[in-house]
């Protein structure tokens, strides 16, 4: 059973920060592609930025974040961050920590799930 665990959610105001956290164990953090997505209120899951394993680097960041939201690691903690700045109030979404089956960055790949948490900006 594969567990990412999450953290960090909340509501902001509006030119806001949050960090976001997941983690993960070991072999997942070590070599499946791990990534965040958002699901806003009546719009489809999207993929916000995609996370290759061997190099740890963002591999996908979507448009809309570029500039604003960044990836980062703890390896010693298997766990993978979200830095949100500049929060925008259509960033307001519920925000999953996901892994793909393996070490590709397809969306399509990804079965794993967090539990999800709120990230609410007005």
């Amino acid at each position: 059973h594969v567990q990412l665990v999450e953290s960090g959610g909340g509501s902001v105001e509006a030119g806001g920060s949050l960090r976001l956290s997941c983690g993960a164990s070991l072999w997942i953090y070590e070599n499946n592609c791990m990534g965040w997505f958002r699901q806003a209120p009546g719009k489809q899951r999207e993929a916000v930025i995609l996370r290759n394993p061997a190099t740890g680097r963002a591999v996908y960041i979507d448009d809309s974040v570029k500039g604003r939201f960044t990836l980062s690691q703890d390896n010693a903690k298997r766990t993978i961050y979200l830095q949100m700045i500049s929060l925008k109030p259509e960033d307001t979404a519920m925000y999953y920590c996901a892994a793909a089956v393996g070490v590709r960055c397809d969306t399509a790949d990804f079965v794993h799930w967090g539990q999800g948490t709120q990230v609410t900006v007005s």
